[in-house]
């Protein structure tokens, strides 16, 4: 797969990848907290192209071979407190980044799918960019309301995990997690996910991109609850969330879903916060079913 790169601005140079006839539907696929593009499986990106989707996706700042910031990150104290430095960014600049990938290839309006904090940024860009998003496809993600959507006490314990400073502690500490957060109700893929993590280690920013996960804390931090923002989305609006997911509770799907007028919200059942290969086939049909009745 070629790796290429948009310059969308602020001194951001998104990495990107694209899959498909561009001639197709354009679909914009946005990755969530620490994960870089190859977090979306090739089976679901390769359904997508077989239903006639032009599939693109990218790093966001800060992960994978995208711009790593070179402000500050968050110290501990102020990851768990949800305190961001005054120079954090936020997922409204997230939200311009991704304007500025569409704005390079030429794209006016796109079918945006964002997963978890990628779901937020995807909820950003149809707040602020409705002309730009036919529809909105928001998975396993939430409002930033605080009293919804909170991670469980035994994520946030996995979460407050040092960062790894090897790529073999890296690998380790993914599989962990991942094994925590994993869909319960599909078999857990650990070949997969250790691929996926060396790969992103070799690709990423190495022993540095702890810090910039941190800064994405931040992000998601200083954007706050954006319920209200929610309210002005007009992009018919699909919610998708699994009901085993121990790091964006449910409640945090039901959040977003009332807070965008007309939004069909759709419960997975077994599925937690990640693409097993058994879930891969609803989604499909779901993302492609949504963009057509949004059509």
């Amino acid at each position: 797969m070629k790796d290429n790169f948009a310059d969308v601005g602020r001194g951001i140079t998104l990495c990107y990848r694209t899959d498909g006839d561009p001639a197709g539907t354009p679909l914009l696929l946005v990755a969530g907290l620490s994960v870089d593009l190859t977090v979306w499986p090739e089976a679901m990106v390769d359904g997508l192209v077989r239903s006639g989707f032009y599939v693109i996706r990218f790093d966001n700042r800060d992960i994978g071979r995208s711009t790593q910031i070179d402000t500050k990150a968050p110290g501990t104290l102020r990851k768990l407190m949800a305190r961001p430095r005054a120079d954090a960014y936020d997922l409204g600049d997230m939200a311009a980044d991704t304007v500025g990938l569409l704005d390079h290839l030429g794209i006016g309006q796109a079918n945006v799918v964002g997963m978890s904090m990628g779901g937020m940024i995807a909820q950003t860009v149809a707040a602020r960019y409705p002309e730009r998003v036919t529809s909105l496809t928001s998975i396993f993600s939430t409002t930033g309301d605080p009293s919804v959507g909170q991670p469980r006490k035994s994520t946030m314990l996995h979460l407050a995990a040092p960062p790894a400073r090897t790529k073999r502690k890296a690998i380790a500490r993914h599989v962990r997690m991942m094994r925590h957060i994993a869909s319960a109700g599909f078999p857990f893929e650990e070949a997969a996910e250790r691929e996926y993590a060396a790969a992103a280690w070799d690709r990423g920013a190495g022993p540095l991109t702890g810090r910039g996960v941190a800064r994405q804390i931040s992000a998601i931090h200083k954007s706050g609850d954006r319920t209200a923002e929610l309210a002005r989305v007009t992009a018919p609006t699909l919610v998708i969330h699994g009901d085993r997911d121990l790091i964006v509770a449910p409640s945090g799907g039901r959040a977003t879903a009332a807070a965008i007028s007309g939004a069909r919200h759709v419960v997975i059942p077994g599925m937690g916060h990640n693409f097993p290969a058994g879930v891969i086939p609803r989604l499909l049909e779901l993302i492609a079913s949504h963009v057509e009745v949004s059509a």
